[in-house]
Protein backbone atom coordinates (compact mmCIF):
# COMPACT_ATOMS: atom_id res chain seq x y z
CA UNK A 1 0.00 0.00 0.00
CA UNK A 2 1.01 3.51 -0.54
CA UNK A 3 1.76 5.62 2.00
CA UNK A 4 0.19 8.91 2.17
CA UNK A 5 3.18 11.48 1.58
CA UNK A 6 3.82 9.13 -1.57
CA UNK A 7 0.71 9.37 -3.17
CA UNK A 8 0.48 13.43 -2.05
CA UNK A 9 3.60 13.56 -4.17
CA UNK A 10 2.26 10.96 -7.48
CA UNK A 11 -1.28 13.59 -7.32
CA UNK A 12 0.96 17.15 -7.29
CA UNK A 13 3.46 15.56 -10.21
CA UNK A 14 -0.05 15.15 -12.02
CA UNK A 15 -2.01 18.07 -10.87
CA UNK A 16 1.31 20.09 -11.98
CA UNK A 17 1.91 18.50 -15.66
CA UNK A 18 -2.20 19.15 -16.09
CA UNK A 19 -2.00 22.94 -15.15
CA UNK A 20 1.26 23.48 -16.96
CA UNK A 21 1.04 25.91 -19.96
CA UNK A 22 4.83 24.61 -20.68
CA UNK A 23 7.02 21.97 -19.36
CA UNK A 24 11.18 21.90 -19.46
CA UNK A 25 12.11 18.45 -18.67
CA UNK A 26 15.63 17.89 -18.09
CA UNK A 27 17.29 14.77 -17.73
CA UNK A 28 20.38 12.63 -16.97
CA UNK A 29 22.10 9.79 -16.17
CA UNK A 30 19.34 8.79 -13.11
CA UNK A 31 17.02 8.11 -16.17
CA UNK A 32 19.22 5.81 -18.33
CA UNK A 33 20.14 3.95 -14.84
CA UNK A 34 16.17 4.06 -14.07
CA UNK A 35 16.18 2.48 -17.57
CA UNK A 36 18.00 -0.33 -16.87
CA UNK A 37 21.33 0.68 -18.71
CA UNK A 38 23.53 2.38 -16.14
CA UNK A 39 26.86 3.99 -17.44
CA UNK A 40 27.99 4.47 -13.81
CA UNK A 41 28.02 0.68 -12.36
CA UNK A 42 29.01 -2.85 -13.11
CA UNK A 43 26.06 -4.59 -13.74
CA UNK A 44 24.62 -7.82 -15.84
CA UNK A 45 24.45 -5.61 -18.84
CA UNK A 46 28.25 -4.20 -18.64
CA UNK A 47 29.38 -7.81 -18.08
CA UNK A 48 26.80 -8.96 -21.31
CA UNK A 49 28.19 -6.23 -23.43
CA UNK A 50 31.86 -5.23 -22.38
CA UNK A 51 32.86 -8.47 -20.20
CA UNK A 52 36.24 -8.85 -22.65
CA UNK A 53 37.58 -5.87 -21.53
CA UNK A 54 36.54 -6.05 -17.70
CA UNK A 55 38.53 -9.06 -18.02
CA UNK A 56 41.43 -7.44 -19.87
CA UNK A 57 41.98 -4.12 -18.01
CA UNK A 58 39.97 -4.17 -15.30
CA UNK A 59 37.49 -1.35 -16.24
CA UNK A 60 34.19 -1.45 -14.15
CA UNK A 61 31.76 0.71 -15.97
CA UNK A 62 31.01 2.32 -19.71
CA UNK A 63 32.36 5.90 -18.22
CA UNK A 64 35.40 3.91 -16.73
CA UNK A 65 35.80 2.75 -20.14
CA UNK A 66 35.27 5.78 -21.81
CA UNK A 67 38.56 7.39 -20.45
CA UNK A 68 40.66 4.85 -20.14
CA UNK A 69 44.05 4.83 -21.33
CA UNK A 70 44.24 2.28 -23.56
CA UNK A 71 47.28 1.73 -25.04
CA UNK A 72 46.67 1.79 -28.48
CA UNK A 73 43.83 3.43 -30.40
CA UNK A 74 43.27 0.14 -32.26
CA UNK A 75 42.12 -0.95 -28.19
CA UNK A 76 40.50 2.00 -27.93
CA UNK A 77 38.25 2.31 -30.74
CA UNK A 78 37.47 -1.49 -30.07
CA UNK A 79 35.52 -0.23 -26.78
CA UNK A 80 34.27 2.86 -28.00
CA UNK A 81 32.07 1.10 -30.96
CA UNK A 82 31.14 -1.57 -28.76
CA UNK A 83 29.63 1.12 -26.64
CA UNK A 84 27.93 3.12 -29.18
CA UNK A 85 26.64 -0.15 -30.86
CA UNK A 86 25.13 -0.63 -27.32
CA UNK A 87 23.63 2.29 -27.44
CA UNK A 88 21.74 1.77 -31.17
CA UNK A 89 20.78 -1.45 -30.10
CA UNK A 90 19.18 -0.58 -26.69
CA UNK A 91 15.67 -0.51 -26.70
CA UNK A 92 14.20 2.33 -25.36
CA UNK A 93 13.82 2.32 -21.64
CA UNK A 94 10.38 2.18 -19.86
CA UNK A 95 10.70 5.28 -18.20
CA UNK A 96 11.33 7.47 -21.07
CA UNK A 97 7.96 5.59 -22.39
CA UNK A 98 5.99 6.52 -19.37
CA UNK A 99 7.16 9.93 -19.71
CA UNK A 100 5.54 10.08 -23.27
CA UNK A 101 2.41 9.03 -21.59
CA UNK A 102 2.60 11.76 -18.86
CA UNK A 103 3.58 14.48 -21.33
CA UNK A 104 1.14 13.75 -24.10
CA UNK A 105 -0.90 16.73 -25.40
CA UNK A 106 1.40 19.25 -23.46
CA UNK A 107 4.02 21.91 -24.72
CA UNK A 108 7.30 20.73 -23.43
CA UNK A 109 10.74 20.62 -24.62
CA UNK A 110 13.78 18.48 -23.08
CA UNK A 111 16.93 18.90 -22.67
CA UNK A 112 19.47 16.10 -21.48
CA UNK A 113 22.92 15.79 -20.85
CA UNK A 114 22.58 12.14 -21.97
CA UNK A 115 24.48 10.99 -24.43
CA UNK A 116 22.97 7.88 -25.43
CA UNK A 117 20.36 9.14 -27.53
CA UNK A 118 17.49 7.34 -25.19
CA UNK A 119 15.16 10.46 -25.15
CA UNK A 120 15.42 10.54 -29.21
CA UNK A 121 13.97 6.99 -29.33
CA UNK A 122 10.85 8.29 -28.13
CA UNK A 123 10.35 11.80 -28.60
CA UNK A 124 10.62 14.00 -31.54
CA UNK A 125 13.82 15.67 -32.64
CA UNK A 126 13.07 19.17 -32.62
CA UNK A 127 11.52 18.79 -28.99
CA UNK A 128 15.19 17.08 -27.67
CA UNK A 129 18.29 18.76 -26.87
CA UNK A 130 21.38 17.16 -26.12
CA UNK A 131 23.89 19.83 -24.69
CA UNK A 132 26.69 17.69 -23.74
CA UNK A 133 26.73 15.82 -27.57
CA UNK A 134 25.84 12.63 -28.90
CA UNK A 135 27.13 9.88 -29.32
CA UNK A 136 25.83 8.81 -33.12
CA UNK A 137 28.11 11.27 -34.50
CA UNK A 138 31.78 11.46 -35.41
CA UNK A 139 34.15 14.99 -35.22
CA UNK A 140 37.45 15.85 -36.13
CA UNK A 141 39.79 15.06 -33.01
CA UNK A 142 41.98 18.71 -33.77
CA UNK A 143 38.11 19.92 -34.65
CA UNK A 144 39.71 21.38 -37.92
CA UNK A 145 36.46 22.43 -39.51
CA UNK A 146 32.84 22.46 -37.82
CA UNK A 147 31.05 18.93 -39.00
CA UNK A 148 29.67 16.15 -36.76
CA UNK A 149 28.82 12.72 -39.09
CA UNK A 150 26.22 10.15 -38.62
CA UNK A 151 28.31 7.28 -37.88
CA UNK A 152 25.72 4.48 -38.00
CA UNK A 153 27.61 2.72 -41.04
CA UNK A 154 31.16 3.15 -40.25
CA UNK A 155 30.38 1.72 -36.29
CA UNK A 156 28.69 -1.40 -37.96
CA UNK A 157 31.85 -2.07 -39.58
CA UNK A 158 33.86 -1.78 -37.27
CA UNK A 159 32.12 -3.58 -34.54
CA UNK A 160 31.90 -6.33 -36.73
CA UNK A 161 35.38 -6.56 -37.73
CA UNK A 162 36.65 -6.04 -33.87
CA UNK A 163 39.13 -8.96 -33.24
CA UNK A 164 38.99 -9.60 -29.24
CA UNK A 165 39.64 -6.19 -28.03
CA UNK A 166 41.04 -4.59 -30.95
CA UNK A 167 39.85 -3.30 -34.29
CA UNK A 168 42.15 -3.61 -37.81
CA UNK A 169 44.15 -0.62 -37.93
CA UNK A 170 42.85 0.95 -41.08
CA UNK A 171 39.27 0.92 -39.71
CA UNK A 172 40.34 3.44 -37.05
CA UNK A 173 38.17 6.54 -38.23
CA UNK A 174 40.05 9.49 -39.33
CA UNK A 175 39.04 12.85 -40.52
CA UNK A 176 38.03 13.27 -44.32
CA UNK A 177 40.05 17.00 -44.10
CA UNK A 178 43.24 16.33 -42.13
CA UNK A 179 43.50 12.67 -41.71
CA UNK A 180 43.10 13.04 -37.86
CA UNK A 181 41.62 10.71 -35.29
CA UNK A 182 37.99 11.01 -35.46
CA UNK A 183 36.37 11.45 -31.68
CA UNK A 184 32.78 10.42 -30.54
CA UNK A 185 30.63 14.12 -30.90
CA UNK A 186 30.45 13.90 -26.89
CA UNK A 187 31.44 16.38 -23.74
CA UNK A 188 35.31 16.18 -23.72
CA UNK A 189 38.70 18.52 -24.09
CA UNK A 190 38.32 18.58 -27.75
CA UNK A 191 34.12 18.45 -27.96
CA UNK A 192 33.03 20.81 -31.06
CA UNK A 193 31.18 23.53 -30.04
CA UNK A 194 30.30 24.45 -33.87
CA UNK A 195 26.81 24.66 -35.80
CA UNK A 196 25.67 21.09 -34.34
CA UNK A 197 26.06 22.24 -30.48
CA UNK A 198 24.91 26.06 -31.15
CA UNK A 199 21.27 24.55 -32.90
CA UNK A 200 21.10 22.78 -30.08
CA UNK A 201 21.36 25.53 -27.29
CA UNK A 202 19.30 27.40 -29.77
CA UNK A 203 16.22 24.99 -29.78
CA UNK A 204 16.47 24.86 -26.28
CA UNK A 205 16.64 28.90 -25.51
CA UNK A 206 14.18 29.84 -28.09
CA UNK A 207 11.68 26.98 -26.37
CA UNK A 208 12.03 29.26 -22.74
CA UNK A 209 12.09 32.68 -24.69
CA UNK A 210 8.85 31.75 -25.95
CA UNK A 211 7.27 30.20 -22.49
CA UNK A 212 9.12 32.39 -19.89
CA UNK A 213 5.54 34.24 -19.07
CA UNK A 214 3.44 31.31 -18.83
CA UNK A 215 2.53 28.35 -16.02
CA UNK A 216 6.09 26.71 -16.78
CA UNK A 217 7.01 23.30 -15.00
CA UNK A 218 10.57 22.47 -14.61
CA UNK A 219 10.88 18.67 -14.32
CA UNK A 220 14.13 17.26 -13.18
CA UNK A 221 14.63 13.54 -13.41
CA UNK A 222 18.10 11.90 -12.36
CA UNK A 223 20.02 14.94 -12.60
CA UNK A 224 22.90 14.08 -10.02
CA UNK A 225 25.57 16.77 -8.85
CA UNK A 226 28.58 16.06 -11.11
CA UNK A 227 27.48 18.78 -13.36
CA UNK A 228 24.95 20.60 -12.17
CA UNK A 229 25.60 24.06 -13.85
CA UNK A 230 24.11 22.54 -17.48
CA UNK A 231 20.56 21.55 -15.99
CA UNK A 232 19.61 21.80 -11.92
CA UNK A 233 20.89 25.10 -11.38
CA UNK A 234 19.70 26.69 -14.28
CA UNK A 235 16.17 25.25 -13.38
CA UNK A 236 16.56 26.41 -9.71
CA UNK A 237 17.38 30.05 -10.97
CA UNK A 238 14.57 30.29 -13.49
CA UNK A 239 12.02 28.52 -11.18
CA UNK A 240 13.02 31.13 -8.21
CA UNK A 241 12.96 34.26 -11.10
CA UNK A 242 9.65 32.89 -12.60
CA UNK A 243 6.31 34.34 -10.91
CA UNK A 244 4.93 30.89 -12.45
CA UNK A 245 7.37 28.82 -12.59
CA UNK A 246 7.21 25.19 -10.37
CA UNK A 247 10.30 22.85 -9.70
CA UNK A 248 9.85 18.86 -9.50
CA UNK A 249 12.97 17.11 -9.06
CA UNK A 250 12.68 12.65 -9.17
CA UNK A 251 15.93 11.51 -7.46
CA UNK A 252 16.51 8.34 -5.31
CA UNK A 253 20.25 9.90 -4.19
CA UNK A 254 20.28 13.82 -5.62
CA UNK A 255 16.70 15.51 -5.36
CA UNK A 256 17.73 18.49 -3.58
CA UNK A 257 15.09 21.57 -3.43
CA UNK A 258 16.77 24.93 -1.94
CA UNK A 259 14.91 26.53 1.02
CA UNK A 260 14.31 29.33 -1.23
CA UNK A 261 11.97 27.02 -3.25
CA UNK A 262 10.69 25.21 -0.28
CA UNK A 263 6.75 27.13 -1.80
CA UNK A 264 7.49 26.70 -5.55
CA UNK A 265 8.82 23.22 -5.87
CA UNK A 266 8.31 19.43 -4.86
CA UNK A 267 11.79 16.58 -4.04
CA UNK A 268 10.34 13.36 -4.73
CA UNK A 269 13.38 10.63 -3.09
CA UNK A 270 12.24 7.93 -5.31
CA UNK A 271 13.11 5.33 -8.11
CA UNK A 272 12.30 7.40 -11.18
CA UNK A 273 11.10 4.38 -12.90
CA UNK A 274 8.89 3.30 -9.90
CA UNK A 275 7.04 7.25 -10.06
CA UNK A 276 6.75 7.44 -13.60
CA UNK A 277 4.84 3.81 -13.59
CA UNK A 278 2.82 5.22 -10.80
CA UNK A 279 2.14 8.77 -12.25
CA UNK A 280 0.90 7.00 -15.73
CA UNK A 281 -1.10 4.17 -13.92
CA UNK A 282 -2.86 6.87 -11.47
CA UNK A 283 -3.74 9.06 -14.79
CA UNK A 284 -4.89 6.03 -16.40
CA UNK A 285 -7.02 5.15 -13.69
CA UNK A 286 -8.73 8.96 -13.53
CA UNK A 287 -9.14 8.79 -16.86
CA UNK A 288 -11.29 5.56 -15.96
CA UNK A 289 -13.20 7.23 -13.91
CA UNK A 290 -14.39 9.81 -16.02
CA UNK A 291 -15.75 7.84 -18.33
Amino acid sequence: MLSQQYQDNIDTLLKKIEEAEAIVVGGAAGMTEAAGYSFYQSGETFKKYFGKFADKYGIKNIFEGFYYPFSSSEERWAFLVTDIKFIYDAEAGRPYLDLLQLLQGKNYFIVTTNQDTQFNKVFPKEKVSPIQGDMRYFQCGSRCHDQVYFNKDQVENMYANIDGTRIPTELIPLCPKCGQEMEPWVRSYVFLEGSSYRNELRKYNEFLIKNKDKKVLFLELGVGTMTPMFIKEPFWNMTYSWPDAYYITINPKDALLPRELKDKGLAIHEDIAVVLKDAVNEKAKRHEDIK
